[in-house]
């Protein structure tokens, strides 16, 4: 995995551009969460790692089979690999169905508060294993720096307790943060340890977030891609579980998401030949989408919490803002149902993009039949300016009388709002049944009940407007003209936000004492000053460097016979 000729996959322009003090010298003061802590989501991370680990296990178990089979020649052997084979694919396709169940586990990640509100698609974090980079780092400080390897054993712990902590970060700012130092980390790590030509000669390991599938690579930036991908994968978490139904925590959630949909699409943007399905091209492109798609619903969670119910424009905006939900997520559907993305994608988050791009659709036209039915009679004064409004409202002109006619009459609006919560039912019938198709959804109550909900509040109304004298064919309303007041917006990483310093400090200058820089074995030069001096110039300050040897000088001399020697 690398990073794409010319852009830099450092912090902020160019790495980490402030330093951040240490606590008693050294020593990050960011921790993880406790990995004991039994809240609902630790134990589900828990799960995840479990199942990741027997998913590992079983691949070696099969990639061993697969070898024995395709290496002997007896017939009986080939027999028992076989029905060994068998055994453990059918192992594997368990453990990924319990994953895939894991991972349709979002009500685990929403609010606790009592009010009823759409659940959101959170994302479990990527699992990774510990990593020993004690006697790697050693022995490369005193290959290439010709220091004592054993002097920098503080900093190497510092900096493996550093990635143990980002393994558990808490589901807030704080996690975030510690995600983002250790990040920040890396930028250093690379230039003092990773040669352009020379791999560390150690694995990082990352577990895929949606497959349990387990990949390694000896680049660093595959440990950069994966923490960022967390990264991403947190705002999901923590903008799941903000209470909706306050201004201040949609507000949040729709900040949350934005950077989630910055993080993916960073790492689509700066990052290449990812070896996880998850961290592939179409995966980020599904998941920034889908980022957006939330986002989107929150706009319009928004513009209903600060309307005014009864007002005819306000009506008319929410319809639009529900029609918008409603394409976009028919996007995030159709992105997760092409093939080369829906055999990993959990069948339960298609399903649910689904039901929801149904759901506002069905909200869409409920809150054209509002407008058209429950807001007051317009003045003469206003016509006008509602029919430039409504003439814009639908995709196509609706059939019948004129618009203004339908803004003036009491009854040719009532027909339209009746033809209106008509095609709503449909719709929201059509989510109700999209629902029950799926196992893991029907468990969901929450979601079951906002859908039963509008359901209902659909077929009320209809029965409000219904009149038994009614002997006309309820015509087919258009579809509502998409707008929104607040477009998504996807938010970049802000890397030089946690501001860091580096581990290695000790080593020198990093413009100086870099991987990329080579080293000759320390050895000592002793000089006689002469009538002009050394005979060099210097330059730079800690460390201070030699810029040229003088012809002719002493040093030039010292220079001639060191290499005659």
């Amino acid at each position: 995995m690398g990073s794409p000729g010319g852009r830099r996959d450092e912090g902020g322009d160019g790495g980490p551009l402030l330093l951040r003090p240490w606590e008693s010298g050294t020593g990050s003061v960011r921790k993880g969460c406790d990995p004991f802590a039994q809240t609902q989501r630790s134990k589900l991370q828990h799960r995840r790692a479990r199942i990741n680990q027997q998913i590992n296990k079983e691949m070696r178990m099969r990639a061993g089979a697969e070898n024995l089979f395709k290496a002997t020649s007896n017939h009986k052997v080939k027999e028992t690999v076989a029905l060994e084979l068998s055994y453990v694919n059918s192992n594997l396709q368990l453990l990924k169905e319990e994953l895939e169940e894991l991972n349709s586990c979002v009500d685990v990640y929403q609010n606790d508060s009592e009010s009823i509100s759409v659940p959101m698609i959170p994302l479990g974090l990527k699992e990774t294993k510990e990593m020993d980079l004690m006697a790697p780092l050693k022995d490369l400080i005193s290959e290439h720096y010709g220091e004592d390897g054993v002097s920098f054993d503080k900093e190497i712990k510092e900096l493996m307790d550093l990635r143990q902590a980002m393994r558990t970060p808490s589901r807030n700012e704080a996690g975030l943060e510690l995600l983002m130092e250790y990040y920040n980390q890396l930028y250093f790590l690379d230039n003092r340890f990773f040669p352009p030509n020379k791999n560390l000669g150690v694995f990082f390991h990352w577990y895929d977030s949606l497959t349990g599938v387990p990949s390694h690579q000896r680049a660093l930036a595959f440990e950069k891609g994966s923490v960022l991908f967390n990264i991403g994968a947190l705002h999901t978490q923590i903008g799941a579980r903000q209470d909706r139904m306050t201004l201040q925590g949609v507000d949040r959630a729709i900040d949350a998401f934005q950077k989630a949909a910055g993080a993916f699409n960073y790492l689509k943007e700066n990052f290449s030949n990812a070896p996880s399905l998850d961290m592939s091209t179409a995966s980020l492109n599904m998941l920034v989408r889908l980022m957006i798609a939330q986002v989107q619903e929150c706009v319009f969670e928004k513009v209903t919490l600060t309307s005014t119910q009864n007002d005819f424009f306000t009506q008319l905006q929410i319809a639009q803002e529900a029609a918008r939900v409603e394409e976009v997520y028919s996007l995030v559907h159709q992105t997760m149902t092409q093939a080369h993305v829906k055999d990993y994608v959990p069948f339960s988050w298609a399903t649910m993009v689904h039901v929801k791009s149904e759901h506002f659709k069905a909200l869409s036209h409920y809150y054209a039949a509002a407008a058209l039915r429950d807001c007051p009679s317009m003045s003469d004064d206003d016509l006008p300016e509602h029919e430039k409004v409504f003439i814009q409202f639908h995709v196509t002109l609706p059939e019948g009388p004129s618009l203004r006619l339908v803004l003036q009459d009491q009854e040719e609006r009532r027909k339209l709002g009746k033809a209106h919560l008509k095609k709503a039912i449909m719709r929201h019938e059509e989510a109700m049944r999209i629902h029950s198709l799926c196992k893991i959804l029907r468990k969901m109550d929450i979601l079951q009940e906002v859908l039963s909900f509008a359901h209902k509040r659909s077929l009320s109304k209809y029965s409000e407007i219904d009149h038994e004298e009614d002997f006309f064919e309820t015509g087919d309303a258009p579809d509502i003209h998409p707008k929104t007041n607040q477009r998504p917006e996807i938010k970049s990483p802000n890397f030089s936000q946690v501001k860091v310093m580096d581990i290695f400090h000790r080593l020198g200058p990093l413009s100086v004492f870099s991987a990329k820089n080579k080293w000759h074995p320390a050895r000592q030069v002793h000089l006689v000053r002469g009538e002009n001096g050394f005979g060099f110039t210097l330059r730079g300050d800690s460390p201070v460097l030699i810029a040229g040897v003088i012809l002719g000088g002493c040093a030039s001399v010292r220079e001639e016979l060191q290499h005659r020697k």
